[in-house]
């Protein structure tokens, strides 16, 4: 979990996008180093706030409802 959209977010809209490690450390100094340059999925908000990770999309759009967040799919 990188922050709590409950609180910080009125919207209840996300989208699950493909980012490398080194980026997701450098956007948010909370995650823990990860294996350099590889792919993971970020959990944003609908205004790009990393709000979690995961090694899988079906992990990040699970991870979604536990925030109560509505998964978007983007094209």
């Amino acid at each position: 979990m990188v922050s709590n959209p409950k609180q910080s977010h009125a919207s209840r809209l996300a989208y699950v996008r493909v980012i490398k490690s080194d980026a997701a450390a450098y956007w948010h100094k909370a995650i823990p180093v990860l294996k350099r340059s590889r792919e993971i999925f970020g959990l944003h908000t609908d205004d790009g706030t990393l709000v979690a990770i995961a090694d899988s999309r079906e992990a990040a759009i699970a991870g979604a409802a536990s925030f109560q967040l509505q998964a978007l799919s983007l094209h």
